[in-house]
């Protein structure tokens, strides 16, 4: 490392009010009804959360079909398509939905604008599981657009009534560029009140605009699957810093640091605090010496839990999970 090596820490960083109540609803749910407890798709994209569920007695599964009659289901937090809520009541779960509420609101506009004869472009990645979830909704009318090419490929069978969406962890920059685009060539489009990228992936990503000009590498803590965690790192190497993404401190390779004295540390919504720990003491033990964290905001947002995950006899405060 370079001279007076040290780690600055972006604020906020790590998880989220939706991850946050989504792990929390299986660590409930396998208190509650015992193990096991199915969770269909990863219940939050990081693969420690998942591997620790596990551990506690949560089976993930994509298919209902490997789901046993009669047992406790938990969505994931990125929300599930129409077809999977309706066949999940018709093999008779119990159903706790771990469903981000921003990303249930978009699913509640989507259904109400519908309703008044709307059709949609969605922005979003092919594939996702919160993509799939929201244009599941319907069964035709959303039109999925990746970048600004695919904008001009977009054919929907009206355009009076049309209506723009967004996956909510999506790059603010590139969704704004995309969204004039759209806007562009559908100057009648409505667009969300709110837009639908949520707080934590704009306030994560804002941080890293902060953080990336005052560092000589970006660490972002985060897995291979999760969407905004991988935006995190593309945001830094666009700024011209350096970036890696881990999904562990084991990932972190001593030939990166070399010659940087400053390195900026943040951590993707999914990702928990005891790998940013972790990865903290991973570059300590390669020659940093001090640790400060950036002023930022504090995130004080809290979602109520579903319905029927009450401990009995228990005092309010959260289950001590992986905070």
């Amino acid at each position: 490392m370079g001279d007076s090596p040290e780690i600055i820490m972006a604020e906020p960083r790590g998880f989220c009010a939706g991850v946050d109540r989504a792990i929390e609803i299986v660590e409930r749910a396998l208190v509650k009804f015992g193990r096991p407890i199915y969770v269909r798709h990863e219940i939050v994209h990081n693969t420690y959360v998942v591997n620790d569920l596990k551990s506690k007695g949560a089976i993930f599964i994509e298919e209902l079909s490997d789901v046993p009659p009669g047992a406790t289901l938990v969505f994931s937090a990125h929300g599930v398509s129409k077809a999977i809520q309706e066949e999940a009541r018709q093999r008779g779960f119990q159903i706790f939905d771990a469903t981000c509420p921003l990303v249930t609101k978009v699913h509640v506009e989507v259904a109400k604008l519908h309703r008044e004869g709307y059709e949609f472009i969605m922005i979003g990645h092919k594939g996702h599981p919160e993509v799939e979830g929201t244009m599941g909704q319907l069964d035709s009318g959303i039109h999925l657009v990746e970048d600004v090419a695919d904008v001009a490929r977009a054919a929907p069978a009206q355009t009076e009534k049309l209506a723009v969406v967004t996956q909510t962890t999506l790059s603010v920059d590139d969704a704004a560029e995309i969204l004039d685009a759209v806007k562009a060539r559908f100057p009648s489009v409505r667009e969300p009140k709110q837009q639908d990228i949520c707080y934590a992936t704009q306030n994560r990503q804002d941080a890293v605009k902060l953080l990336s000009p005052q560092v000589d590498i970006v660490i972002v803590v985060g897995s291979p699957t999760s969407s905004n965690s991988n935006r995190l790192r593309e945001l830094a190497v666009k700024l011209g810093t350096p970036s890696h993404m881990v999904d562990s401190a084991d990932e972190i390779q001593a030939e990166w640091f070399e010659g940087k004295s400053r390195v900026g540390l943040t951590a993707g919504a999914s990702a928990p605090e005891i790998l940013v720990r972790q990865v903290i003491e991973r570059i300590k033990a390669l020659g940093a010496i001090s640790v400060r964290t950036m002023d930022g905001l504090t995130e004080t947002i809290k979602f109520p839990l579903p319905k029927g995950l009450k401990i009995d006899g228990e005092d309010t405060k959260p289950l001590e999970h992986l905070r």
